[in-house]
């Protein structure tokens, strides 16, 4: 079962910073963007490293309070699950 949750947890924190590099590029050169929601989706499924690297990368959504919050919330809630998952152990 950890192999699983690590391969999932490098997986996802992968596809999540490769999302917000192609938001990014999009918002740049006027295209098709990714939606908020789908950014933060990444997130909350386990992404949130990924995605909060690839915003201090790439100077990516760092601007936007609201969606800062939203994240900022997801992050809270991760965190909050590991501690109470070690306490339960």
């Amino acid at each position: 079962m950890l192999k699983f949750v690590v391969g999932w947890l490098l997986f996802v924190n992968l596809a999540a910073f490769l999302v917000y590099w192609w938001d990014k590029r999009k918002a740049e050169k006027g295209g098709r963007r990714v939606s908020e929601r789908e950014l933060l989706l990444w997130a909350l499924a386990g992404g949130s490293l990924g995605s909060w690297i690839a915003m201090r990368r790439f100077r990516h959504k760092t601007r936007k309070l609201s969606f800062r919050l939203l994240f900022l919330g997801i992050v809270v809630l991760q965190v909050a699950l590991v501690f109470w998952l070690v306490w339960r152990s």
